[in-house]
């Protein structure tokens, strides 16, 4: 049923807020399932609905023992504290932004995440000068607004390992293909895209 437009006795009823993001995200699977991340406001800052995470790990696995994660643009950390969650053996959180990176590792902290690393760094410039095919998977969730997923998964597929994965976010369809990369599966949620794909062979 729809409220109506008045409180009792005739009084306007205010309007409901338009795109109003969520103070914390909650975990939703592995050893800190259910632990809530704060998310601070902050320009750009947009964490992955929890649609769009519970689609990703299905589409992963719920296991990534062993696996090395990098989380590129970490935000409020939603997607790199999932994957370490779930066991990964190294998981580093890349972020520039001074009062994020306090809190990233305020709950790496809280958590007691050994292998999870958070690094104050510009994931553009970081991924330029990494080392080459070491990272089983590449988390990129780039603001929307801000032009840089592909300049983002040009640096990233060499840093992945042959047959590692890249998930990108954004707030248009990704291309049909990518240099380096073949594409493994795509959700569409609201504004959200998010797709899945797979380092092939240089040869």
């Amino acid at each position: 049923m729809k409220p109506p437009a008045t409180w009792p006795g005739g009084k306007p009823r205010p309007p409901r807020p338009q795109n109003v993001l969520p103070r914390e995200v909650r975990l939703i699977g592995g050893q800190w399932k259910r632990s809530k991340l704060p998310v601070a406001d902050r320009p750009g800052l947009r964490p992955t609905p929890d649609r769009v995470r519970e689609t990703l790990f299905n589409w992963l696995g719920q296991d990534l023992s062993g696996w090395r994660v990098l989380d590129a643009f970490a935000g409020s950390g939603a997607l790199g504290f999932e994957a370490a969650s779930r066991g990964a053996a190294e998981t580093l959180l890349l972020e520039r932004d001074p009062a994020l990176v306090a809190s990233l590792d305020a709950s790496r902290q809280r958590l007691g995440a050994t292998a999870l690393r958070v690094q104050r760094s510009d994931a553009l410039s970081w991924m330029g000068s990494a080392d080459p095919a070491r990272w089983d998977l590449v988390l990129l969730d780039p603001p929307f607004d801000a032009a840089l997923a592909q300049p983002a998964v040009a640096l990233a597929t060499p840093l992945l390992a042959e047959g590692g994965l890249l998930y990108l976010e954004t707030g248009e369809a990704p291309p049909e293909a990518l240099p380096g990369l073949e594409p493994w599966r795509h959700l569409r949620a609201g504004a959200v895209h998010a797709s899945l794909w797979r380092r092939v062979s240089a040869a």
